[in-house]
């Protein structure tokens, strides 16, 4: 299948470029950058030394890159409401978009415009798409136009929440997520707030109480416990690269932590991402960086009758651009491990 990235000198396009260069069914035709333009990937990307030396970053507006006859599937890594601009365009081409920005994630256009601040760009393309996290999606999924893939931070809350959720082990109220990211997850951007001295030996929180993310949070979990669900998220900046540290507390609603695994294990049975670690042992992100992994476990608080939810996964992987390539490889009927692992 050829392949366009559309963003792809960001850190998430960057790591969908190393990951397509090696998918032994993907032909990466064309990566764009306005910024890089002109420049080989070799040159920007010196892992890839010897591996991409042909291609270089082209600076294509979406009219442009719409009429390359030569593109099955874009992967479109901009930031909110830019990747509107390019999806509709490559979809009357005929050409599959695989979304990584939130401008299709949120399926309520009044939602959108609340987090965003903006009116969404292209409500009847928001009809024709579908939000895909692999593991818990509907069946049917591959039929729509623009697959929207989920967002780092909801992926490490909405993976352990769904099953519970669903199963009725859970309250729908009171559920608390606390959430560390690497510095990756803020981007290539240039702020102060980023720098190395402000970033190393220092935590802190922000975004706080109404992070975008909140809203994909939410509507998910709605959607999993048929009723409104309302979650305190508090996401925090942890001085490391990349990865996410999630705890989630929840009331238990008197349900064992067998329950709690039984249901987990009942819906990620087989799913090569999903890994259940034991009652008494701890995610951490350094054992998921690189990967396409999810680990997660959960203890049952007596005192408080709280389960306490512990996940971690890489924000560039699992996160973003390795969770896109798995809803490659499943739209496709591919293996779904196939250039992941």
């Amino acid at each position: 299948m050829n392949a366009a990235i559309v963003g792809a000198s960001g850190y998430v396009g960057e790591t969908l470029v190393k990951l397509l260069a090696s998918h032994p069914n993907v032909d990466l035709k064309t990566v764009t950058s306005r910024s890089k333009a002109g420049l080989f990937v070799s040159q920007v990307i010196p892992a890839l030394r010897g591996v991409l030396d042909d291609l270089a970053f082209e600076a294509l507006d979406p009219v442009e890159l719409s009429g390359r006859k030569d593109i099955e599937v874009a992967f479109l890594a901009l930031p909110h409401g830019a990747a509107a601009e390019y999806a509709r365009p490559l979809v009357d081409a005929g050409i599959k978009v695989i979304d990584l920005s939130a401008d299709f994630r949120i399926a309520d256009p009044a939602v959108y415009e609340a987090f965003y601040g903006a009116s969404h760009p292209d409500v009847e393309l928001l009809g024709r798409s579908v939000y895909v996290l692999p593991e818990t999606v509907s069946e049917g999924w591959q039929q729509q136009d623009l697959f929207a893939c989920p967002g780092c931070y909801p992926t490490s809350i909405i993976v352990p929440l769904v099953p519970l959720l669903r199963a009725g082990l859970i309250e729908q109220k009171g559920i608390v997520a606390n959430s560390f990211s690497g510095a990756s997850g803020a981007g290539k951007k240039v702020s102060e707030d980023y720098l190395f001295c402000e970033v190393n030996e220092s935590a802190r929180a922000y975004g706080i109480p109404r992070h975008r993310h909140l809203s994909e949070i939410e509507e998910q979990l709605a959607v999993a416990a048929g009723e409104p669900v309302v979650i305190q998220f508090n996401p925090h900046l942890a001085p490391m690269n990349r990865g996410i540290a999630t705890t989630i507390t929840v009331p238990s609603k008197g349900s064992s932590i067998e329950d709690l695994y039984a249901a987990w294990e009942a819906t990620y049975a087989g799913k090569p991402f999903v890994y259940i670690l034991p009652s008494d042992q701890r995610p951490d992100t350094k054992h998921v960086v690189g990967s396409n992994r999810v680990d997660m476990s959960a203890v049952k608080d007596d005192r408080t009758g709280n389960f306490v939810i512990t996940s971690a996964e890489d924000n560039l992987m699992k996160g973003a651009s390795g969770q896109a390539i798995q809803i490659l490889n499943l739209w496709q009927g591919w293996p779904e491990t196939m250039g992941l692992v």
